[in-house]
């Protein structure tokens, strides 16, 4: 085979595909056109949607979307179908994806100490949008694999190592990665800067995200290993900026304003939505009860629940099956995939329960696996729940796949039922005070260092009459 020819034309296309990025002047390449980037992100939006849920407050809602779309006007991409929304998660995050669909989620805005904070990271993800970093990672990864797969076909030593090669190239990109958070934080400070906002609200961010980060259990993972340098390494370079482009300080910062509007807002994970004791999983919203077994990994979230055996030698899945048959029709609709040999279909629901159940072996292109499939009808929703391990495996998890099905159970504990979410309160000082005094007379279902780092301020500091400050109220988990 002739490889001249084939290197000829992918220089061709290299060039080809050279791009102006409309937010740095730069050319670059790049194999994603821009109607391209509107359709992936039109396209993901609907599952990140699904998946995450999003918060039922409509003013938030249009808050949030209103001072995004301001900052979005004054960038380079203007004209893209800008979509700003508020997602149902805890988590301390925010997003982009391609096309200017960006998301932040309600931990990330329990966070904020005003609208300027709110605008530098709405800036930061609108930056990943115009200076189209997801395109250009794509390509990037596009023409690594490319490389890679031509090596791997004429060469006996990269076909040998083409593993670790591939493991070096996810390295790399996590490189380019922090290049493309650092350039991010440039395009935020230069947004919120023709916003009108003040550029220290940056500042305050980085040092909110260092916060939150050394609370957090288990230390921090080396930033090597992260796609975001660390917050103080961004702080540092954000102050850099400010000084050497000598951005004026002062410009909107909106403290009251924006604690009006999360005042209320749910805070930390919502026991509405489910969650574990011990090995047990409740959930209120729908009624369920049922219990894992002991070591095995749990996970919650809105679309499904999840338990993982030691070593992850076997997973249990449960889901609502959308628009669902009966569950007998389901589970016969489940065991006539292909690929798919299936057990004896038993009956063993009672009472409000409707449950069938099979055992099955599925034939994948990584082997034989072995499980357990079950269909339940109850309250209105039927759930799939998939137990499966590789062959070998089967036999040592197979009880316990089967007790957590046999455990599903409506849920009749009426404390739990009755459950709510922790929300924050938005409070005036009525005279000087410390968090420490103020939680000794108010008791908060938060310790109060957590309750400080929200807040920006030390336990014992002394704050003056008339301070606005936010407190986390509701009622231990029953």
């Amino acid at each position: 085979m002739n490889t001249r020819p084939k290197l000829l034309v992918a220089l061709l296309v290299f060039v080809a595909a050279c791009t102006v990025n409309p937010a740095t002047g730069r050319r670059e390449f790049s194999l994603v056109s821009e109607s391209q980037e509107i359709a992936m992100g039109r396209d993901a939006d609907p599952g990140i949607v699904a998946s995450f849920g999003l918060v039922e407050d409509a003013d938030l809602q249009a808050y949030v979307s209103g001072l995004g779309l301001r900052l979005a006007a004054v960038s380079e991409r203007p004209s893209l179908p800008w979509s700003f929304k508020v997602v149902d998660d805890p988590i301390v995050n925010a997003f982009a994806l391609p096309g200017g669909f960006i998301y932040v989620t309600r931990g990330i805005l329990a966070q904020f100490d005003s609208e300027a904070e709110l605008a530098g990271v709405l800036g930061h993800e609108i930056g990943h949008v115009t200076a189209r970093h997801s395109a250009t990672q794509m390509s990037r990864q596009q023409l690594q694999q490319l490389g890679l797969g031509v090596g791997m076909i004429f060469s006996e030593t990269v076909r040998e190592y083409g593993s670790i090669a591939a493991a070096g190239l996810q390295m790399m990109n996590l490189r380019y990665s922090r290049g493309d958070e650092s350039q991010s934080d440039e395009l935020g400070l230069r947004y919120i800067g023709r916003a009108q906002y003040d550029p220290e609200a940056m500042i305050g961010v980085f040092e909110m995200l260092a916060q939150v980060s050394s609370g957090e259990e288990g230390g921090r993972v080396p930033e090597w290993q992260l796609s975001h340098p660390y917050p103080e390494n961004r702080e540092a370079a954000i102050r850099q900026r400010i000084v050497a482009e000598q951005i004026p300080s002062g410009g909107r910062v909106a403290r009251n304003e924006y604690l009006e509007q999360v005042d209320g807002i749910v805070y930390g994970e919502d026991p509405r939505q489910g969650y574990f004791k011990a090995t047990r999983f409740v959930h209120p919203d729908l009624a369920v009860d049922l219990t894992f077994s002991a070591g095995w990994t749990t996970v919650n979230q809105r679309s499904v629940v999840a338990a993982v055996a030691p070593q992850e030698a076997a997973m249990l899945l449960m889901e609502i099956v959308t628009d669902a048959a009966a569950p007998d029709v389901e589970l016969r609709e489940f065991l006539r995939q292909e690929g798919i040999t299936a057990g004896q279909i038993r009956q063993d629901g009672s009472g409000q329960v409707e449950r069938v159940r099979a055992d099955f072996d599925a034939t994948t292109a990584e082997g034989v696996l072995s499980g357990e499939a079950a269909f339940l009808r109850y309250g209105g929703n039927v759930y799939r729940m998939l137990g499966y391990a590789a062959q070998a495996n089967w036999r040592a998890n197979a009880s316990a796949v089967a007790s957590a099905i046999s455990s599903f159970r409506p849920l009749t504990d009426q404390a739990i039922l009755a459950v709510q979410p922790w929300t924050l309160d938005i409070v005036t000082l009525p005279g000087a005070t410390s968090l420490t005094s103020y939680v000794s007379r108010n008791p908060s279902p938060i310790p109060v260092e957590e309750l400080a780092r929200l807040n920006r301020v030390a336990a014992a500091e002394v704050l003056s009459a008339g301070t606005r400050i936010k407190r986390v109220v509701g009622s231990a988990r029953p």
